[in-house]
């Protein structure tokens, strides 16, 4: 006698839509990327990457059908242009890889955290080995390829000590200077720094091959803003003598073709402004600087209303695609009452 299957939680129905949505998307992308890279370490570390979503959407798509779920419409073929010109360069491939496996990490993470089903969990759970290795590969061929930026680099402390005062929580003061930044915060605003940098360039590209006036003024706003949370991030480390973590301009090419449909790239920027909302988050929380936290929260919101805007386009043009959820009860009974 076989044992009925415990039925999906709303959680592990939720991980698993999303999970097929930014497959989806990366499938899109990291396919397109291929046909044009001429370095093949970074070739093989984007074909690993591919290799992953094009197996993560089989089992997703197993599942779904198992549990008879309708499987989310995602990101297909219609939304990537492989006949297009190329528009990034192998570096900036390279450090894209780098930054959305962080992303995956984070989500895989939080998968397994939300999930209780075995089946669930164990798809979780290897789903985050796997992006852990392509997070792996992709730093070793960065720091071969010279590409990798490291954090800050601080003298080592020559003993540990307890705050004695809570002066330390402020970051604000008109007869003194502000305390220098300890290593936790430092290590938030690089990461914040660097998250901002792929940002402004991804948002500058999509601008640059978007038909459409009104996303290309939303993708020069998202640049605009990453680039002025960058200098407000760059210049709490300077006050410290601390070097911002920086580049090399080597991103985008002059090709205006669309690789991508702006339904993908709408998408994308969406997946980056949650991102960078939890990054926020974690930040605000990890810091004990209150000038840091106040900026962190203030960020957020400005982070958030681009967003909401950014949604607005998407539904404008019926490209927003709704997570499951559950039935109006409300609207039931109303129809209901009106049908008999």
């Amino acid at each position: 006698m076989t044992e009925k299957r415990t039925i999906l939680t709303s959680a592990e129905i939720a991980c698993l839509w999303t999970g097929y949505m930014n497959d989806s998307m990366s499938k899109c992308m990291l396919g397109y990327f291929l046909k044009d890279i001429k370095d093949k370490e970074i070739h093989s570390v984007v074909q690993f990457a591919y290799n992953l979503s094009v197996i993560h959407l089989e089992k997703l798509t197993q599942i779904f059908k198992e549990e008879n779920l309708p499987i989310p419409t995602g990101f297909t073929d219609e939304d990537v242009n492989m006949n297009a010109p190329r528009l990034y360069t192998d570096m900036f491939i390279s450090s894209y890889i780098n930054n959305m496996s962080k992303v995956g990490l984070v989500a895989y993470s939080g998968f397994i955290s939300m999930s209780v089903r075995k089946d669930i969990r164990d798809y979780s759970r290897e789903a985050l080995q796997e992006t852990s290795e392509l997070y792996e590969k992709s730093i070793e061929v960065a720091l071969s390829k010279g590409l990798f930026v490291r954090a800050p680099y601080i003298a080592y402390p020559s003993n540990k000590d307890y705050i004695d005062s809570n002066k330390y929580l402020s970051g604000f003061s008109l007869f003194s200077k502000k305390r220098p930044l300890n290593t936790v915060e430092i290590a938030h605003l690089y990461l914040n720094i660097q998250t901002n940098l792929m940002g402004s360039k991804l948002a500058l590209s999509f601008a640059q091959i978007s038909p459409r006036k009104d996303i290309q003024k939303w993708m020069l706003r998202g640049r605009d803003i990453s680039e002025k949370h960058i200098q407000v991030f760059s210049s709490s480390l300077l006050e410290n003598h601390i070097q911002p973590p920086v580049s090399s301009d080597i991103s985008i090419t002059n090709s205006t073709v669309p690789p991508f449909s702006d339904k993908l790239i709408m998408f994308h920027m969406g997946l980056l402004s949650t991102a960078g909302t939890g990054n926020y988050a974690s930040a605000a929380a990890a810091s004990q600087r209150s000038d840091l936290i106040l900026s962190y929260e203030r960020l957020s919101l400005e982070i958030a209303q681009y967003a909401k805007d950014g949604a607005d386009i998407m539904i404008k043009y019926s490209w927003l695609e709704q997570p499951p959820g559950t039935l109006d009860k409300d609207k039931l009974s109303r129809e209901k009452n009106i049908n008999s």
